[in-house]
Order: C-alpha cells, then structure tokens, then sequence
C-alpha cells in the first residue's frame, strides 16, 4: 500500500488465529515503533505515534458482542523549532 490511500480488509477467523494475531501485534507494539502488515496480495508498512487509543464496547442485549478497537496514531518525524 502506497501512502495517500486509504485501505480496509476484515477478516474472520477463529479464535485461536485471532489470538496469535493480537500476540504477535501487541508484541510489535511493546517491542517497537514500527508495523508492516502483510499477505500474499499486498503489504502495509506502518510507523505509529503515541498515544495509542483502545476502546472497549460491550453490547449485552439481545446478541451479546464485545469490541475491542486499537488506533495507532501515525508518527510524526517533525521536531519542535528552536526557541532563541
């Protein structure tokens, strides 16, 4: 993926292979500043800011769901000016 595009694939897995997958991501996370998200058809590089938001939205009624969101703030490599 190119910067300047936006890009959107959901995925339905079982939960198991969801579980490795936010292992492995929080592991990045922990571990690093950087992301590169990738399948066979195509390849997302992602270099991530602070602070990271997470949201958590539990529906208990009628068909129970849990959601749980993470947003990952782009990093900025601009620095502050000089103060003189």
């Amino acid at each position: 993926m190119r910067s300047g595009r936006n890009f959107e694939r959901e995925y339905r897995l079982d939960a198991s292979e969801a579980g490795a997958f936010l292992i492995e991501l929080g592991e990045k996370l922990r571990d690093g500043d950087e992301l590169r998200l990738a399948t066979d058809e195509w390849e997302l590089p992602f270099a991530f800011g602070e602070p990271v938001e997470l949201e958590v939205d539990f529906e208990g009624t009628g068909e129970p769901a849990l959601e749980i969101e993470v947003e990952l703030p782009g990093r900025t490599d601009d620095t502050a000016p000089d103060v003189r």
